[in-house]
């Protein structure tokens, strides 16, 4: 299988982390979305029509979407609940990731942390205080829910730790106090403790904003 990715970014992370996890060897194609490489015609017409990235090529498939990658790589596997409900209550917690928490912490990280406050645009400036709310809301939630359990869904790891991982870890390159949220940062690092674990590329500034970019 072939990721199409930008390392530096979260989400595509997140499938690297489950191919980790799952000791599924993946060959990797870096993109500079800065540059403008996921919208070439060649990309929009061979790999995604949206111009972005992560992109899981399996074969002739493509398939998109950070969190249905990591699906798709994890089906059958103990990253996925057998319990009915903990399948749903893994994906609620996917769904939430990418509605609630990653838009504002992700997308935070990369206007403070690569973008510089001195650079966005006006209206980015107006969002700012909005987003670090709305991440602060985020962290908080999961600090309640994790101050009574060492997982998000059932006894043991699942696609939903590893989807939410990825951008809490480096939400302090946003802003976001970690050290506020302890059973946050417990969980982080029981994440990071598992023996496959892998970590993310930070060495150089994101190309791709909290994409799908």
């Amino acid at each position: 299988m072939i990721l199409h990715e930008d390392s530096r970014s979260g989400n595509c992370f997140k499938i690297r982390l489950t191919a980790a996890h799952l000791g599924i060897p993946l060959e990797f194609r870096n993109y500079d979305v800065m540059k403008g490489e996921t919208r070439t015609t060649e990309f929009l017409a061979q790999v995604n029509g949206n111009g972005r990235i992560p992109v899981l090529q399996d074969g002739d498939l493509f398939l998109p979407e950070s969190n249905a990658a990591c699906f798709y790589l994890a089906d059958g596997s103990d990253l996925i609940p057998a319990a009915r409900f903990g399948r749903a209550d893994m994906l609620r917690w996917m769904f939430w990731e990418q509605y609630n928490h990653e838009p504002n912490i992700a997308t935070l990280r990369f206007w403070v942390a690569f973008v510089g406050e001195d650079k966005l645009t006006s209206l980015q400036r107006q969002l700012l205080s909005a987003k670090r709310e709305a991440g602060e809301a985020a962290l908080a939630l999961m600090e309640r829910h994790l101050a009574e359990r060492d997982w998000l869904v059932g006894d043991a790891i699942s696609l939903a730790d590893i989807a939410l991982y990825a951008y809490t870890h480096v939400a302090a390159g946003g802003g976001f106090a970690l050290s506020q949220y302890p059973a946050v940062s417990l969980w982080l690092d029981r994440v990071a403790g598992h023996p496959r674990h892998v970590p993310m590329n930070t060495d150089t500034p994101l190309a791709a904003r909290h994409q799908q970019v």
